[in-house]
């Protein structure tokens, strides 16, 4: 086991990242508030991982309420988290009770936000059960549910406890999931780390086979990077906003084709190469270079084209949702674009034309 900690004062924690850490009560021991435990998970993870974390919870003396709810991005909502708040008060949990998020980035999204929420705040750990969340959502605190206009607009900053990152989850992880979560993984090298992206490049077919070793290196990379830049940039009032890079794009792809029709790691592929994209025709990134961004999503089997008018995609249609974006300050986009591979940089009201001319070149409209 490697452990990383998110250096935030006293709201600081450990990630620990390992393989079958689930199963170890001792990791768990210090951060349960009290015997109150409530698991919130899905009906795709439940019959996977539930049993074995009420077995861990069980040698400390603890029977945890259980809610599992329905999967999906599209359940990512106010019905669906009610349904969690109509749990714990059932069970009269109170403000001391301890939530656990048992599964990927919804899941993690919405534990979190019901934690923030619950009687003013209560204790939560993250266990993310896909790579996407194990290297990116369950880090940093930021919790949220979808609204029909905009992807995770409703929300709160509120750090867990504890995040512990179980590799051995991977093994039951669909490909498409589990190449969902290399687009955050390629994230990390793109905004401020050359090394790990030639490092990806030279081992992705070994982390698409589920190398063991490998797939630890680089779910510790990311969350190395990640916790760096929450302790630096809690609230992303500066350096933490790199970390949206193509989500901007991403997010106006699952919103407008509607969520959970596209993966979020999908989106972001896509979106990713927009922004690479824009960067070239604004003088920033060589041509070459956004090809060298194209190939990298493309070997981990993510596309590099958004969707277009067959998906109600039209470019006007992008550019409503994109300003919808939480980056979007007076009513003006600001998006993080590359100045090279391995640095990012925030570029404030952009040309729209010249951003509308990158989501052609970069989707099924051209």
């Amino acid at each position: 086991m490697r452990t990383l900690r998110v250096n935030l004062a006293e709201r600081g924690y450990p990630i620990h990242i390992g393989h079958r850490i689930l199963q170890k009560p001792d990791l768990f021991a210090p951060y349960l508030a009290g015997q109150s435990v409530a698991i919130v998970t899905n009906e795709t993870v439940a019959p996977l991982y539930l049993s074995t974390l009420c077995d861990t919870l069980t040698k400390l003396g603890i029977r945890p309420l259980e809610i599992i709810l329905p999967d999906g991005e599209k359940h990512k909502n106010w019905q669906t988290l009610q349904g969690i708040f109509d749990a714990l008060l059932a069970a009269r949990y109170e403000r001391n009770s301890t939530l656990i998020a048992l599964g990927g980035g919804v899941i993690g999204d919405m534990g979190g936000f019901a934690a923030a929420c619950y009687q003013r705040g209560m204790p939560f750990i993250q266990i993310p059960t896909t790579l996407l969340a194990q290297v990116d959502s369950s880090v940093g605190g930021k919790t949220a549910i979808n609204h029909p206009l905009g992807k995770n607009m409703i929300g709160a900053f509120y750090q867990p406890r504890l995040v512990l990152a179980d590799t051995h989850t991977l093994a039951t992880l669909p490909d498409r999931e589990l190449s969902a979560g290399f687009a955050e993984v390629i994230k990390y090298g793109l905004i401020r780390d050359r090394h790990f992206l030639d490092w990806l490049e030279e081992h992705l077919p070994d982390l698409r086979q589920r190398h063991e070793t490998l797939l630890e290196e680089a779910i510790w990379q990311s969350c190395r990077h990640k916790a760096e830049i929450v302790a630096a940039d809690e609230r992303e009032a500066g350096e933490r906003a790199l970390l949206n890079l193509g989500h901007t794009f991403g997010h106006a792809i699952e919103t407008g084709v509607g969520y959970g029709s596209w993966l979020h790691g999908e989106a972001v592929a896509a979106g990713t190469v927009m922004a690479a994209q824009l960067s070239c025709m604004l003088g920033f990134l060589p041509e070459y270079d956004v090809l060298r961004v194209k190939k990298l999503f493309a070997a981990a089997d993510l596309p590099v084209r958004g969707p277009g008018e067959e998906r109600n995609m039209r470019v006007e249609r992008y550019l409503s949702l994109m300003r919808h974006d939480k980056k979007t300050l007076s009513g003006k986009l600001r998006l993080i674009l590359l100045k090279s591979l391995g640095e990012a940089f925030i570029h404030a009201a952009p040309d729209e034309e010249t951003v509308m001319e990158a989501i052609r070149i970069c989707s099924e409209l051209e």
